[in-house]
């Protein structure tokens, strides 16, 4: 199969980095500096992601919040201007078929952010089932993530106006003469911002970006343990059709208008469900484990009690480099979901020490002003 390229992907080269295949694209997995180092330079300065193969899609017509809320329990209809939220689309059992980024541009137009390996499936169900709105997809556009502690210093030498965007904000920006939208988000616990642009001007952009010295480009290896430290759900691993968002641990995202005391309650799929689960807690629950050795753990292994009972499965798992040894999420009997709890992972037929620990493992450093 002929991988598909971003817009950086030559970029992605001349800098050293090792692709790989993932959700179709040819990626960046890391550059010549490392996976640690490279988690470590985000927590630290600034880390440029290059996240172009994401789905970005501009939904518009009379009543769109209205319409997009019979898909998500999210309070689309509550959204300012230039206003976002995360939120999912759930089946009519309460699964995820996947979760997204929703950021209100006008009183009936809304820019999407949709998982890349979901976007094709995402944007047929979007249409098929809200045929009243039109749904633009920016199949040329590059997306740009710039995380970490300076990354208001290096924003504010880009474009001055959005570096003192609070949390899940965005404005509208013009970088060297490009239309493009920047807001205060991103996936990694750390502050900083997602910058949608064309893909012809990416590079030069990126380009500008990094003649600093706070920014540093950062491939999907970091962005993987960085969102697992803090503790962020990752769409066909803590999310899927089967798991609702009960048992994920996501019942915020559920708007209080959309509660079953709110002001427009339920009406999204699976609501019913959803409610039960709220009232009465799924039998799994989401959690963090630290692996009590250097020896790492892997998604898909099995959890055991004391007992030697199997409790649940590891849904995620890396190396923490900044908490400084190898950790997961699983989902796990609930009576056991309680910090400090001593389990096991069966790995190669041996038993490894981990013990339950709170979400996340690493603070967020989200500005919320």
């Amino acid at each position: 199969m002929t991988l598909l390229r971003t817009p950086l992907d030559s970029l992605h080269r001349e800098f050293g980095a090792k692709m790989v295949s993932f959700a179709g694209y040819d990626m960046p997995v890391q550059y010549p500096t490392g996976i640690i180092k490279e988690h470590l330079h985000t927590r630290e300065a600034a880390g440029l992601f290059d996240v172009s193969h994401m789905g970005q899609v501009v939904a518009r017509g009379k009543g769109a919040a209205t319409a997009l809320e019979t898909l998500v329990p999210g309070d689309i209809e509550g959204l300012g201007i230039n206003c976002q939220l995360y939120t999912l689309m759930t089946n009519e059992s309460g699964g995820v078929l996947d979760d997204l980024i929703v950021t209100r541009w006008g009183d009936e137009e809304f820019f999407l952010v949709l998982n890349a390996a979901c976007k094709s499936a995402d944007i047929e169900h979007l249409r098929t089932h809200l045929p009243d709105l039109t749904f633009s997809v920016l199949e040329t556009q590059s997306l740009i993530a710039l995380q970490g502690p300076a990354a208001r210093e290096v924003m504010r030498d880009l474009y001055p106006p959005a570096a003192d965007l609070q949390f899940l904000t965005g404005c509208r920006a013009d970088i060297d003469g490009a239309e493009a939208y920047i807001t205060c988000s991103g996936y990694t616990g750390e502050d900083g911002f997602e910058i949608s642009l064309p893909g012809d001007v990416s590079e030069s952009v990126v380009r500008r970006l990094l003649v600093m010295d706070a920014a540093q480009p950062i491939g999907l290896g970091a962005r993987d343990s960085l969102r697992l430290e803090a503790g962020l759900c990752l769409y066909g691993h803590e999310l899927t059709t089967d798991i609702d968002l009960v048992q994920a641990g996501l019942v915020w995202t559920v708007g209080k208008a959309r509660r079953p005391d709110g002001k427009r309650p339920g009406g999204f799929p699976g609501a019913e469900t959803i409610f039960a689960g709220m009232e009465n807690k799924p039998p799994l629950a989401r959690v963090g484990l630290r692996v009590e050795s250097k020896r790492p753990v892997r998604e898909g292994q099995v959890v055991l009690d004391e007992a030697g009972r199997q409790v649940g499965k590891i849904c995620s798992a890396a190396y923490g480099a900044s908490v400084g040894g190898p950790i997961a999420m699983a989902y796990i009997a609930r009576e056991l979901a309680v910090p400090g709890t001593s389990l096991a992972v069966t790995v190669r037929d041996k038993q490894i020490p981990v013990s339950v620990a709170a979400l996340p493992f690493n603070p967020h450093r989200y500005h919320r002003g």
